[in-house]
Formats: structure tokens, C-alpha cells, sequence
């Protein structure tokens, strides 16, 4: 057996895939792993991401699978799971054995690896969804907008876009605090992920005056609109997971 020993990032995992595609492996004796635990009589192979070569495993993905089914690929491989890699490299090789067309990737889910990695991909869909949702900007006082997430999932690339497209005149940043990533996006230029160090960590920050007022106003709003005779911890729990209160302003 062949194990690619990868790092947990999409680079790595797609330099993997072509990597055994280039040195035709067997892709049933072929493993590729985020983790570093032994597997008896394996040969172990240290991946290095190389652009060039993720590139081009992207570009044969987008032309064989189409689009849409490329980009649940990439959400499965930004799953918080530790079986994310093996999933997306069986559910290309099976892809590209039947010969899938655009749309038809996911459609044999009887395959253990396929349903595992539709399921990730549902999953970070999801969750990046409630993010575009419950997600909150605040007004810091040199005018950037600053929101501060904990996201399961590492789902900041798929936020990035939706934000941009919107505030595309804004500065802003969105700070992943579980990954210690920042997303920023300067006013009218592109967006770019940064990755900060342990002492780069935003501490103290400091609000604008009106975005102090706006919260408070904001609270007051939401606490007078309440109906405490309908009131649904139950119901509001199932609609607002617990877990996104925290970076929420009107529960703070």
C-alpha cells in the first residue's frame, strides 16, 4: 500500500491526487492521509503542495465534473474531519472511472467514500450559509468593519466572495478565530486570506461612537420587540444555533 501523508489543505490533498494519477498507483492499494499514524508494511510519501500541480487537477475537475460538483469537492476538503482526504480522492477516482459528467459526481451515494464526501460538502454548505447569515459587522475606529467568527468548518473562502460582492466599496475583515485566519477585503480592490501568528491575535479592540450607540439601540430593539408570552427556547434554539450567539451583538 501507498500512503500520500498529506497536510490539511486543499493544496496538498490535490498535489496527492495527481501525484498518484503521475506515478500510476492502484488507486484500491492507494491511500491519501491528513494523519501520521502507521499502516504496516505502507511506503509512506511526504507530500509537498505544488500550485502548479493543484492547479491542474482543479482545472480537470471544473472540465470533467463541471463547476458546481468542483466546488463541493472543495467544500468536503474544508470539513473539520480527519477522513476528508481518502473520501475526495476515492470519490475523483470513482468519478473518473464512470466517466461522470458535469452534475453526476455525487450520484452513486451507495458508495461509502461518495456518501461521506457529500455529506462533508453538505455539511460546510451549510454551515457557510448561517455564517452569510448570522454573521455581524461592527464599526471599528478607523472606519473597517470587523466581525469575529468560530466556525466548525474552515469555511472563510466560500464567505469571502458573498461579502465582497456586497461591501465592495468597504473595508472589512473577518477574523477566524479557531484558525487564527483573517479574510480581508480592502475598499474596491481584492480580497486575500491572511493567516496570522499567536501575537497577532485581536485583543482590545476599539468600536466607533456610533457603532457603540448602534448596539445599544440594536439590543434595546430586540428586547422591546419581545413577546414574552410566545416566547420558544426550544424553537429559537433549533432556528439560531447556541454556538453563533457569542459573535451575535443583540446577545452579547
Amino acid at each position: 500500500m501507498t500512503v500520500y501523508r498529506c497536510e490539511d489543505t486543499l493544496e496538498s490533498v490535490f498535489t496527492a491526487i495527481y501525484l498518484a494519477y503521475e506515478e500510476k498507483r492502484d488507486h484500491e492499494d492507494t491511500m491519501v492521509s491528513l494523519t501520521d499514524d502507521p499502516i504496516l508494511f505502507a511506503e509512506d510519501v511526504t507530500v509537498q503542495p505544488d500550485e502548479e500541480k493543484t492547479r491542474k487537477v482543479m482545472n480537470t475537475l471544473k472540465r470533467r465534473f463541471g463547476g458546481e460538483d468542483c466546488e463541493y469537492l472543495c467544500m468536503a476538503l474544508a470539513a473539520n474531519d480527519m477522513d476528508k482526504a481518502q473520501a475526495v480522492y476515492r470519490t475523483v477516482v470513482e468519478g473518473l472511472r464512470r466517466g461522470c459528467g458535469p452534475g453526476h459526481l455525487f450520484d452513486n451515494l451507495a458508495d461509502n467514500y461518495i456518501h461521506r464526501a457529500f455529506a462533508l460538502a453538505r455539511g460546510v454548505s451549510t454551515e457557510a450559509g448561517h455564517q452569510k447569515q448570522f454573521l455581524r459587522f461592527q464599526e471599528l475606529e478607523n472606519g473597517v468593519l470587523y466581525s469575529r467568527i468560530g466556525p466548525k468548518n474552515d469555511v472563510m473562502i466560500f464567505l469571502m466572495p458573498h461579502f465582497a460582492d456586497r461591501l465592495s466599496i468597504e473595508n472589512f475583515m473577518i477574523y477566524d478565530e479557531k484558525r487564527n485566519l483573517f479574510g480581508i477585503h480592502p475598499a474596491g480592490k481584492a480580497w486575500y486570506l491572511l493567516r496570522g501568528e499567536e501575537a497577532d491575535r485581536p485583543m482590545q479592540l476599539q468600536y466607533s461612537a456610533e457603532e457603540t450607540v448602534y448596539q445599544e439601540l440594536f439590543r434595546q430593539f430586540c428586547h422591546t420587540i419581545t413577546i414574552k408570552e410566545r416566547k420558544n427556547p426550544k424553537l429559537q434554539k433549533g432556528m439560531l444555533p447556541l454556538r453563533f450567539r457569542e459573535y451575535m451583538v443583540e446577545f452579547i
